[in-house]
């Protein structure tokens, strides 16, 4: 099975512009991810109710959160459910209301990044 992409020639663009070992395991990552989800959305299930365990079971090499972040990105411009999951990844992983901005603005939440404050 593959995933179905909305948008081919970008999808294979920027797959072959990332042919490197980190690139290419990002590019499964992303893709056993959208497999997992779109079979299991074709069963009726929920997005927003998946995504997470999902990503974990398409986890197989041990991505990093840059990877991940990656992966969302890939998956929101190509995928045919990424648009979906561009919005629950960015309320999932916001820490205040950066999340809801994201989806206002059409961005993604780079999910590797540090926040240091006080509490």
């Amino acid at each position: 099975m593959a995933i179905t992409v909305r948008d081919q020639k970008a999808y294979d663009d920027w797959k072959a512009k990332n042919p490197d070992p980190y690139g290419a395991a990002t590019f499964r990552y992303a893709e056993a991810w959208g497999e997992i989800m779109e079979a299991r959305l074709g069963q009726g299930e929920k997005l927003e109710g998946i995504a997470e365990e999902c990503s974990h079971q398409a986890d197989t090499e041990g991505i990093t959160g840059f990877m991940y972040g990656i992966a969302v990105s890939i998956l929101a411009q190509c995928w045919v459910h990424g648009e979906e999951l561009r919005h629950w990844h960015n309320l999932h992983v916001q820490i205040g209301s950066e999340g809801e901005k994201a989806n206002k603005s059409g961005g993604v939440l780079n999910p590797a990044i540090l926040n240091v404050g006080k509490k």
